[in-house]
């Protein structure tokens, strides 16, 4: 069913905040913090494959998501929903669903046999393709499933996930620069905010976080 409702982004945006904390998606440690793949510490951590396995809340998002996409993608924009590997792939069906539009995914890498192939499902020239993930930080492997897109013919112009750190400098003019639009429900800013309202955290875990949002790069250097 296509989502008729259309609440604010702000509250979409602190909504959204409120329910990752309440599955336990997020994680804060600013005394031990954690080591992302990048081999970079930080004292965030997000996990929103989580949101599968909570039908009410992976439901509530993915309306969001819907009339977000909608909202600032339009209403006619697309006509394929390509899923990233492998976190955008349950995110994409269930979107592909509620906007009644076909549905693929995008492998990281070839696949190494067969037809070698990076898309899986029918994707054909001219598609106008909505790149579905959980999360984006940086944008980089964004811009590789956009690539592999294009390389079929089709035209990808944006991109939809649940979560933006929102804290690197250039991520959205990056991906501005190579056509790609960046649609989201929220960001650290927005957790960080909901969870000092609700107490989820103690207090210096909380300004920890703080310092490091505020900037990044040097709150890693003391970690390096």
């Amino acid at each position: 069913m296509i989502p008729s409702s259309f609440p604010s982004k702000e509250e979409i945006a602190r909504l959204t905040a409120g329910m990752l904390l309440e599955i336990g998606a997020v994680h804060l440690n600013s005394r031990e913090p954690f080591t992302h793949a990048s081999g970079k510490k930080a004292p965030t951590y997000i996990d929103c494959r989580k949101l599968i396995s909570f039908p009410r809340i992976r439901s509530t998002l993915m309306d969001f998501l819907a009339v977000t996409i909608m909202r600032e993608g339009g209403f006619e924009a697309y006509d394929n929903i390509a899923g990233g590997e492998t976190a955008g792939i349950p995110f994409g069906t269930m979107i592909a669903e509620r906007l009644a539009l076909p549905m693929t995914y995008v492998r990281k890498k070839p696949k190494g046999y067969g037809r070698n192939a990076r898309i899986e499902g029918v994707m054909t020239e001219g598609q106008r393709v909505l790149l579905v993930e959980d999360l984006t930080t940086d944008g980089g492997s964004k811009l590789s499933f956009v690539n592999a897109i294009r390389e079929t013919g089709a035209t990808c112009n944006a991109t939809a996930v649940i979560f933006y750190y929102g804290i690197f400098e250039g991520v959205e003019k990056t991906l501005d620069d190579h056509g790609v639009q960046l649609m989201y429900l929220c960001t650290w800013w927005d957790v960080l905010a909901e969870a000092k309202a609700r107490g989820a955290f103690d207090a210096e875990t909380l300004d920890g976080v703080e310092e490091f949002l505020r900037s990044p790069a040097e709150w890693q250097a003391k970690y390096a």
